[in-house]
């Protein structure tokens, strides 16, 4: 296998990978692993992926409903930590960890956090950008 070629012009970059000219803001992290599959992981990040393409916020291809220029990336992960008391979601680069997710909070994370940058307190676990007390 041979060793891939390194790009180093940005306009070729930015072909290949068109988001590297989106605006984006924050990047959501739904837990889908295991245990946060028992609890509803798949349900969260569907909710997640249908109320960002309605608001046209989600970053992605335009022929998957999303939108090239979307401001936030939307990322299914199989872990974030506490598999115990998932469905776990983090929102970077606001290092901010909710537990106990339900689809129906979906809706409140994305209007407060996402789009007010408000933590949804009754649902936030950590704050990895403050230091422990």
């Amino acid at each position: 296998m041979g060793k891939p070629k390194f790009i180093t012009d940005r306009e070729e970059l930015e072909k290949l990978a068109p988001m590297l000219k989106a605006p984006i803001k924050r990047q959501v992290f739904v837990c889908t692993g295991k245990s946060c599959s028992k609890v509803g992981g798949e349900e969260v990040l569907s909710e997640f992926a249908r109320i960002l393409e309605e608001k046209g916020i989600r970053q992605g291809k335009e022929k998957k409903g999303r939108n090239p220029m979307g401001e936030v990336l939307l990322t299914q992960c199989g872990s974030i930590g506490f598999c115990s008391i998932g469905v776990a979601v983090m929102v970077h680069p606001d290092g901010i960890l909710y537990g106990q997710v339900q689809p129906e909070d979906v809706p409140e994370i994305i209007e407060e956090h996402l789009e007010k940058g408000e933590v949804v307190e009754r649902l936030a676990l950590m704050n990895l950008s403050e230091p422990p007390a």
